[in-house]
């Protein structure tokens, strides 16, 4: 499985969708941590080590990028997500992928795996 041995950070503030992408991921071998806040988003990156994440852009109206700026800081790959489509970053993150909602599993993997 491609995402085998992979450690992802999903921050979604949906349960729904949260419990889904979970599911979707581990069900591809990834070990994941779900959290639905940006605070605990931000505990998450400052207390673990991930390989890849999956940041939602609006957690209950605050935005995720706290989260990306230290997940760019510790080296990690991440995506953003939306189900508005695609989101005017900050100059500094107008680089990141913007997946849109639902999750399509072969476009996660494919930024995940890369390099």
């Amino acid at each position: 499985m491609p995402l085998t041995g992979k450690r992802i950070l999903v921050v979604e503030d949906e349960p729904i969708i949260a419990f889904s992408l979970e599911d979707m991921l581990l069900e591809d071998g990834a070990d994941v941590v779900a959290v639905g806040s940006l605070e605990e988003g931000l505990d998450q990156v400052e207390a673990g080590t991930f390989d890849f994440a999956i940041l939602d852009i609006n957690l209950h109206g605050e935005k995720s990028y706290p989260i990306a700026f230290e997940l760019v800081r510790k080296g990690v790959r991440f995506v953003f997500a939306s189900g508005y489509g695609d989101a005017e970053h900050p100059a500094e993150l107008a680089d990141v992928t913007t997946l849109t909602k639902p999750y399509v599993l072969d476009d996660i993997r494919d930024i995940a795996i890369d390099n």
